[in-house]
């Protein structure tokens, strides 16, 4: 997983259209409305307004997450995060939720409903904190 970005975007929740246009827009790395209209489109079961795309993309610009800009006469979309930055900052944002409860029988209680797949996950992530706070802890 990316390092947390310096950028963060100014929210974070994400309605469904705006983060399959957030993902189109990874896959291509810049795109106009129309690109993104294409592509939803070439799916023979959905309708979407060309007019509704536009308002995705200028709610996403708000919310921080691209960057508008005219090229020629269009206008395209840039993503300000990567796909791994935004999971990187996903991540960090419900892990403070989670440790924000800061009471231990509820986090034991998660702890007790784990399966084996989640232990080893545990067991890594405390490797790598107890790697990290030895690197603090040397002068």
């Amino acid at each position: 997983m990316s390092p947390l970005p310096d950028y963060r975007p100014k929210k974070l929740s994400l309605g469904y259209l705006e983060a399959e246009i957030l993902d189109i827009i990874w896959d291509l790395g810049t795109a106009t409305v129309k690109q993104i209209h294409d592509r939803i489109l070439s799916d023979p079961e959905r309708e979407l307004a060309y007019a509704s795309v536009t308002t995705v993309l200028n709610r996403l610009t708000e919310k921080g997450w691209l960057k508008c800009s005219k090229q020629g006469r269009a206008f395209s979309w840039v993503p300000l995060v990567s796909r791994e930055q935004a999971q990187a900052i996903q991540s960090y944002d419900q892990l403070q939720q989670f440790l924000a409860i800061s009471n231990p029988d509820i986090v034991a209680a998660f702890a007790d409903s784990l399966d084996t797949a989640s232990i080893e996950q545990l067991d890594a992530i405390a490797s790598r904190l107890q790697a990290i706070r030895r690197q603090r802890e040397k002068p």
